[in-house]
């Protein structure tokens, strides 16, 4: 009896050995990618639909399957608020500078193994020591440019552009479009008035919310991806956004409006790019597919597609991506880098003390009402 007791133990032991041997090849890994809206090619138009060409290739490379579930930012803080809470777990992000700057000091971020990441070495060095990370502990520069005013031609007159003063001119009422995130509407005014857009003072942050309840009546809509149809159907006249979407909306367009851009004296710099939270659950998944988004054919697809500049060296080194975004935008995207840095650390924003966002986010409850 104990004979055939002892049998079957090792019938069923092996039985499930051999399932859960099975089960293991079939596994399915998966990684969470957060990233911002319209910020990778994605297969729409006849482009490279990056995450199908990363799940195919890590299957052909590794011999097992990936599933890349792909959510989309609203902003740096609800993707912060997110993580912090612990109501989700991202194993990719794209956050702006100051937002990793925050994340690291709050020991958010994991630090990257780039044994697993050698196409690093294509980032330009001028991006690997800025303030946010100086030693490149944690992030990898995605894209990076600057914001500026988009205007249409056809409703705006020349001799009003130049500066910020013309988000705030009468002629324009109702035609104007103004960004749905606290701390990038208040810089709009900031940048206008000349104060520092990471001030320590309470006074200048008021003074900018003051100055941005002075757009009562001029502002047609707070936004930020719905300027795309209202801007290239001419909905809407007048904005500030980055100089990348302007790219993406002058090819879209409507016959009937020419869109224009430029740079005012002072406005905002930054730097997007790729990190790993620190409770990610599959780090080293997230570290190869960071690579694979380094590499020279889905690097090139990526900045051809969002239109932004890109500190990758196999991108804006490549002849045939030059001459395919062509001079106009090239000449937008990637402005002189004499002076780049110099003024990226002195209109970039930094993380600032919970104090000044706790007030930033009260100015701009008392803003909301004041517009509306």
């Amino acid at each position: 009896m104990k004979k055939k007791i002892i049998s079957l133990f090792l019938a069923l032991s092996s039985a499930l050995s051999l399932l859960l041997s099975g089960c293991g090849k079939n596994e399915v890994l998966t990684l969470n990618v957060h990233n911002w809206g319209e910020y990778i090619s994605d297969g729409s138009e006849g482009t490279v639909d990056t995450i199908a060409e990363f799940e195919k290739w890590y299957k052909q490379t590794y011999n097992k399957e990936v599933k890349v579930n792909y959510s989309t930012i609203t902003s740096n803080e609800n993707m912060y608020n997110r993580i912090s809470e612990g109501a989700v777990n991202y194993d990719v992000i794209f956050p702006t500078d100051y937002m990793v700057e925050r994340m690291a000091k709050e020991n958010m971020l994991h630090p990257l193994n780039y044994e697993n990441i050698p196409n690093a070495q294509y980032i330009g060095e001028e991006f690997k020591k800025l303030y946010f990370d100086p030693e490149s502990t944690y992030s990898v520069p995605y894209t990076y440019g600057m914001s500026g005013i988009i205007y249409d031609a056809n409703v705006v007159d020349e001799q009003d552009v130049g500066s910020w003063d013309v988000m705030w001119n009468e002629k324009y009422s109702g035609r104007i479009l103004q960004y749905n995130i606290p701390r990038y509407a208040l810089s709009t005014a900031m940048y206008k008035l000349g104060l520092d857009v990471n001030s320590p003072l309470d006074e200048d942050w008021e003074k900018a919310a003051q100055a941005l309840k002075e757009q009562k009546g001029l502002i047609k809509s707070l936004v930020m991806d719905e300027i795309y149809n209202m801007m290239e159907s001419g909905e809407a006249s007048l904005a500030s956004y980055y100089a990348g979407d302007f790219i993406t909306m002058r090819a879209d367009q409507a016959e009937n409006v020419d869109l224009r851009f430029y740079y005012p004296e002072r406005t905002h710099f930054f730097v997007d790019n790729i990190c790993i939270p620190a409770n990610a659950q599959n780090k080293e998944l997230a570290e190869i597919f960071i690579n694979f988004m380094l590499s020279k054919e889905i690097a090139v697809a990526n900045a051809q597609y969002i239109n932004y500049a890109s500190p990758n060296r196999l991108v804006y080194e490549d002849e045939g991506y030059i001459e395919g975004m062509g001079k106009e935008a090239m000449e937008v995207l990637y402005p002189p880098m004499d002076n780049f840095f110099e003024l990226y650390n002195k209109y970039a924003y930094r993380d600032l003390p919970q104090q000044k966002l706790d007030l930033i986010n009260t100015l701009w409850e008392d803003i909301k009402m004041s517009l509306s």
